[in-house]
C-alpha cells in the first residue's frame, strides 16, 4: 500500500476535526433539554430526530470521504469541506434568521457560556475557524504538493 503524503494526512486530520460538528448535536441534543423535552410538541421532536440522524449519517459519510474512499484524491477532501460548510453555514443562517421564525439560539436554562459566548456560538466560531483553516491549507499546501506529484 502506498504511503500517504504528509500534506494529504494533515488535510485529513483538519477535516476530521471539522467532522465533529456532525456528532456534537447528537450528544448534546439527545436529552431532556431537546429531543426528550416533554414541553416540545411531538412533531418538533420528530424533526429534531430527523435532523440528528441526518447529521450522524453525514458525519459518517464525511469520514468515509476523508479516510476510506479510493482512490485518495483532493476532490474527496473538497467534497467533505463543502458538506461541512453547508452544515456550518446552515447554523449561521438559522442564527441570522431566528427573529423571523421566533427562534432563539440561547436557552438560558440549559446552555453554558464559554468566554462570554453562548456554547453554540462558541463551538461554531471554533468550527468555522477550523473550516476556513482547512480551506486555506487545501488551497495553499495540498493543491501545490499534489500538482508536483502529478507533474513528477
Amino acid at each position: 500500500m502506498a504511503e500517504v503524503p504528509r500534506q494529504f494526512r494533515i488535510a485529513q486530520v483538519l477535516l476530521t476535526v471539522g467532522v465533529l460538528e456532525f456528532f456534537g448535536p447528537i450528544l448534546r441534543d439527545t436529552s431532556s433539554t431537546h429531543l426528550f423535552n416533554p414541553s416540545w410538541v411531538g412533531h418538533a421532536r420528530f424533526h429534531l430526530a430527523w435532523a440528528l440522524v441526518f447529521m450522524g449519517l453525514s458525519g459518517l459519510c464525511n469520514l468515509y470521504l476523508i479516510w476510506f474512499r479510493r482512490p485518495r484524491s483532493i476532490s474527496n477532501l473538497y467534497l467533505s469541506w463543502v458538506w461541512q460548510a453547508c452544515n456550518i453555514f446552515g447554523f449561521w443562517g438559522a442564527s441570522l434568521l431566528e427573529a423571523t421564525y421566533g427562534g432563539s439560539i440561547v436557552d438560558p436554562e440549559f446552555h453554558l457560556t464559554i468566554l462570554g459566548l453562548n456554547e453554540n456560538v462558541f463551538a461554531f466560531v471554533v468550527l468555522t475557524t477550523i473550516l476556513l483553516i482547512s480551506l486555506i491549507y487545501l488551497k495553499t499546501r495540498l493543491e501545490p504538493s499534489m500538482a508536483k506529484t502529478v507533474a513528477a
